[in-house]
This record gives structure tokens, C-alpha cells and sequence, in this order.
């Protein structure tokens, strides 16, 4: 219960589901559980802020390339009304995982444990001129 009501990393605020809630109407909702919000009235600049309350941990990778162009007011109708076609090459989107136990750990890495490939023999060192 503290974490909710004084870190942001962790989840939403209290505070800013309160805040969101009190002042935005729900738009939608993404794959990762994921809630979006506009605001009912405009700001000073004349346009509505939209808002994304994130499911777990506040890691903005975790917004869809549809719901990432709504929020940046690219789109102007949200992904819930008009979805985006998707291309047949397309790839289902994927949060970036760095700095988590699920990050690409290539071969060689000290962070995959692997021991480190030896360089080539053509491989020639630059030694200044003395």
C-alpha cells in the first residue's frame, strides 16, 4: 500500500489515479493491460492531454506503436475506434527488455558468461609513431 501511494516506478500513484480519473475519460485499454485516458477538456494549447496509466511497472516500451502515435497526438482517433492495418511482415510488438533478467545476452558477453572469442590473426594493434 505505501508503494502505491509514494513511487511511480512501481504502478500508479493514488494521487495520479485520482488525479487521472477525477479529470480524463478511459479511451481504452492495450494488450499488456495497459489504460489510456483523454483529457474532457482542452489545455492552454488548445488541445487534450491523453494520458496512459501502465499495468506493473511504469516502462514507456511497453506502449504499442498504435497507442504511442495516439498518445502523441499523431492519431487522432485512438486505436480502439480505428485500429492501424497491420502488414503481413509486421512482428507483434515486444517491450524492450534491457537491464532485465530477459535482455539479449549475445554470444561473448561477460552477461551471458560465455568465454570471449579470441581475435583474428590478421588483427594488428596501432602503435603511434615515437
Amino acid at each position: 500500500m505505501l508503494k502505491q501511494i509514494f513511487t511511480w516506478w512501481s504502478g500508479n500513484t493514488i494521487g495520479a489515479a485520482f488525479d487521472i480519473g477525477r479529470r480524463a475519460n478511459p479511451v481504452g485499454t492495450d494488450e499488456y493491460g495497459n489504460r489510456y485516458f483523454e483529457e474532457r477538456k482542452p489545455s492552454l494549447e488548445g488541445r487534450r492531454r491523453r494520458y496512459v496509466m501502465y499495468n506493473g511497472l511504469a516502462e514507456p516500451s511497453k506502449v504499442p506503436a498504435d497507442w504511442h502515435g495516439w498518445l502523441h497526438h499523431t492519431l487522432d482517433t485512438p486505436p480502439t475506434k480505428m485500429p492501424l492495418d497491420r502488414r503481413d511482415w509486421e512482428t507483434d510488438h515486444t517491450p524492450n527488455m534491457t537491464g532485465t533478467p530477459y535482455a539479449t545476452k549475445p554470444k561473448g558477453s561477460l552477461a551471458a558468461g560465455d568465454a570471449r572469442q579470441k581475435s583474428d590473426a590478421d588483427y594488428e594493434a596501432w602503435k603511434p609513431d615515437a
